[in-house]
């Protein structure tokens, strides 16, 4: 018959089996003593007889069980109850309590043997496993660092079972957990709940256990955390901080290249002044001869000219300007051109005297 997993006994149990079983020698020795188990798993009980025996018997409860006899013929009270020899041996019989219920829970397992061997007594203990359910599913945490409380039920469990938590395998602080548990008829409930910061995606478990489980029951959830946008607050204050300080550089630069332009300037200015004064100067020495000496009034005419007599001016110096003679002497204008090239050159007034008799002298005024 294979033995389920969780119903094997554990080390503890074996150990102290093979010590009971060397510790006495040439005598009757029952092992173990106490005995844990499973509820739904099979309890076994070795009896060893140093000596020779005839007859041996067995009582659960202090109900008479089984009978077995050295020549390995059984009378069990129901299919439950079975014994058989350990080995071809037939110094040790093994009695086998299949399919333990609570009803047996701290009931005493009793071997008597025929002669002077007398009895031992060992002390059954069983034990039951109920559910462990984490409440919700998956969970989805919206911001990095957010305070996470996760529940965990117990139900129909004997004895009180142990809660622990743990988060991608790794177990996590007792700290951070807080276990309650109340009776529920003859078995317990017990509710835990885990909390803590979700920095990131984390696999949570929550497990159970009793002493006869060889592996506890847990259930898990996958904690989702929704990762934090970035915090700029340092990167925005070093942008800046460098923008600002470029920002003054610039200005600083811009005020030397301002002033050096403005130095520039005034140097320009100040040498085309002088340019200037010079030119005026050379220009105002070479004219003062001429302006001494006088200049040709092209527009002058003499004194006792016919009336028929008509002078034409030079094209180059009167443009367009002619004498013209009616009902007497007149004489016209000096073109715009002459005045104007008279107030370039300088002259500060032109008078013409006309009289009755004709022409008269044309006066010219120069004043520097």
């Amino acid at each position: 018959m294979v033995v389920p997993r969780k119903c094997r006994p554990n080390l503890f149990h074996v150990c102290l089996l093979l010590c009971a079983t060397g510790a006495v020698l040439g005598e009757f020795q029952l092992e173990p003593l106490n005995l844990t188990v499973l509820q739904g798993c099979d309890a076994r009980f070795n009896a060893t007889v140093k000596g020779t025996w005839n007859f041996m018997t067995w009582t659960v409860g202090g109900l008479l069980v089984l009978n077995f006899n050295i020549n390995g013929d059984m009378t069990s009270s129901s299919e439950q109850f079975s014994a058989r020899f350990c080995s071809r041996d037939t110094s040790c019989v093994e009695l086998t309590i299949h399919n333990v219920a609570r009803s047996e829970d701290a009931s005493l397992v009793m071997c008597s043997v025929s002669g002077s061997y007398g009895s031992k007594t060992a002390q059954l203990h069983v034990q039951e496993s109920g559910t462990v359910n984490i409440k919700g599913e998956n969970v989805t945490v919206v911001q990095q660092g957010q305070q996470v409380e996760i529940q965990c039920v117990t139900s129909a469990w004997f004895p009180i079972p142990t809660v622990r938590w743990t988060q991608n395998g790794q177990a996590v602080s007792s700290s951070l957990q807080n276990t309650t548990s109340m009776a529920d008829g003859d078995t317990f409930n017990s509710s835990s709940i885990l909390k803590f910061q979700a920095d990131r995606n984390t696999t949570v478990e929550c497990q159970a256990t009793v002493s006869s489980l060889t592996s506890p029951l847990f259930s898990s959830v996958f904690l989702v955390v929704v990762p934090s946008p970035p915090d700029w607050t340092v990167l925005i204050a070093v942008v800046v901080s460098i923008g600002g300080l470029a920002l003054l550089v610039l200005l600083i630069l811009g005020i030397i290249f301002c002033y050096k332009r403005s130095k520039e300037k005034q140097s320009n200015y100040q040498d085309e002044m002088s340019r200037r004064v010079r030119i005026h100067s050379q220009m105002s020495g070479g004219n003062a001869a001429e302006q001494r000496q006088g200049r040709e009034n092209a527009g002058y005419v003499p004194e006792g000219t016919t009336s028929n007599t008509q002078t034409r001016l030079p094209p180059s110096t009167l443009s367009d300007s002619v004498f013209s003679q009616e009902n007497g002497f007149k004489v016209s204008e000096v073109a715009d051109d002459v005045n104007t090239n008279q107030a370039r050159n300088g002259y500060s007034g032109t008078h013409i005297t006309v009289g009755e008799s004709g022409v008269r002298k044309h006066r010219h005024v120069t004043i520097v």
